[in-house]
């Protein structure tokens, strides 16, 4: 039986989406190791303890499969500029761990740059243990889409890459964009690359009546919703989402639409909001939305099917996505996606069949593609229906069993258990 140590350092895959380093890459490490349990691989999820609370290890993953969190600096939320100088300390606390257990590793696969910069310091000291790596972003293409000097990464997280770049064994990259950013913006070796796309849950993610969808949420049968679901940040590209609601010609429509905005804390005391929460809530009321734009703040991973399932249309309006999750999610459950022909979203949506992708910042562009939707109900299921359809290809059990084959791979290899003669012999095949 394999047995993976996944890194997911500055988030928990537990943790509550939508708050400022939760997303994506939560729902990702969460759904691969519960598929990969379902297949009999053994899973320990090692991450940084954010509450002294919460017991250090949880088995809500199943099929035996732990989320260990790990004592690095201070046990409460921190952010991730604050937390690379606590690595040495997490990187100790696994091998504590693991020592007390007493496991061996077949595999550590990290998540993002400063789990890869553990697994560097645990591969060496397990006696080269194989590392499979996954950036999720990248800083170079977040620096090359920020709008001011506060969103650039840092000196530290792009050398941070690159480290772990010549270290890694496998880079696992989601669509052929990334592949492509990563050779031409950090001369990555194509060769220690494969493309495995994210997966989605499908008995989690599927068609929900919309009545029922619409009723779960408290929305009005008359009512419709066009879905905004992440993080509040810049990158997203909320303001032309925004910037295209108030284009609408609601005249043209037969019923009443807002849109809703999934993510963030839009309720807490001014001194205490984020800077982007702020300046979309001003930016609505300069465009005098009023009640045409509902932020929501923060929902629980149960929830979100019965919204996408309730949402006419779900859009992902961002200036870069490595890949979509959210876009996959919404598919999933029948829902047509706009959104930007950026990164990864490009190759996930299927334009003109499963939504439409668009080009990022430009809200009349999006005003249009919505106006089709909303107008027209028949392409509007059609799309619905083929979303769906497209979705169930990327099915976790199908993923899953690709990124198994990439740890399958590197096993014999360098696993210190396996007889020198057994690698020369496996060689030579």
């Amino acid at each position: 039986m394999l047995r993976i140590a996944m890194l997911s350092y500055h988030t928990c895959p537990l943790a509550t989406l939508g708050g400022k380093d939760t997303g994506g890459m939560n729902v990702y490490v969460r759904d691969l190791t519960s598929a990969l349990g379902r297949m009999g691989v053994h899973v320990d999820v090692f991450t940084r303890s954010q509450d002294e609370h919460v017991p250090h290890v949880l088995h809500d993953l199943g099929y035996g499969n732990r989320v260990v969190h790990i004592t690095a600096g201070p046990e409460e939320p921190k952010s991730k500029s604050d937390i690379a100088s606590y690595i040495p300390e997490f990187v100790e606390g696994i091998k504590n761990f693991v020592a007390e257990k007493n496991i061996h590793y077949d595999v550590i696969h990290s998540h993002y740059w400063m789990s890869g910069i553990a697994a560097e310091q645990l591969s060496d000291a397990w006696g080269g243990t194989p590392v499979v790596h996954m950036f999720h972003t990248l800083g170079e293409m977040k620096n090359r889409v920020a709008r001011s000097v506060n969103e650039h990464a840092s000196e530290e997280r792009l050398s941070g890459e690159r480290r772990v770049l010549r270290r890694a064994d496998r880079i696992v990259v989601a669509t052929l964009a990334e592949q492509t950013q990563l050779r031409f913006l950090y001369q990555a070796d194509a060769r220690k690359m494969v493309t495995v796309p994210p997966g989605v849950d499908t008995s989690h993610f599927y068609p929900i009546p919309f009545d029922e969808a619409k009723q779960f949420i408290g929305l009005k049968p008359e009512n419709r919703m066009i879905l905004f679901v992440g993080r509040i940040e810049p990158l997203k590209g909320l303001d032309t989402l925004i910037h295209a609601m108030s284009c609408l010609d609601v005249s043209d429509l037969h019923l009443p639409v807002h849109l809703a905005i999934i993510g963030g804390e839009p309720d807490v005391m001014p001194e205490n909001m984020s800077e982007e929460m702020t300046r979309l809530q001003k930016l609505c009321d300069d465009l005098c939305m009023g009640s045409m734009v509902v932020f929501l703040g923060k929902r629980g991973q149960d929830t979100l099917p019965y919204y996408y399932s309730a949402a006419e249309v779900v859009v992902m309006p961002s200036l870069y996505e490595s890949f979509g999750m959210v876009a996959l999610e919404a598919m999933a459950c029948g829902t047509p996606v706009i959104a930007s022909e950026v990164g990864g979203l490009g190759y996930l949506v299927q334009n003109g069949l499963t939504g439409y992708t668009i080009p990022d910042s430009d809200p009349q562009a999006l005003c249009e593609k919505l106006s089709w939707l909303l107008n027209d109900a028949q392409l509007h299921d059609k799309m619905g229906l083929d979303a769906a359809e497209y979705a169930r290809s990327y099915a976790w059990e199908v993923i899953a069993a690709q990124i198994a084959d990439v740890y399958e791979e590197l096993k014999p290899y360098q696993s210190p258990t396996t007889p020198i003669v057994e690698v020369l012999n496996t060689l030579k095949k």
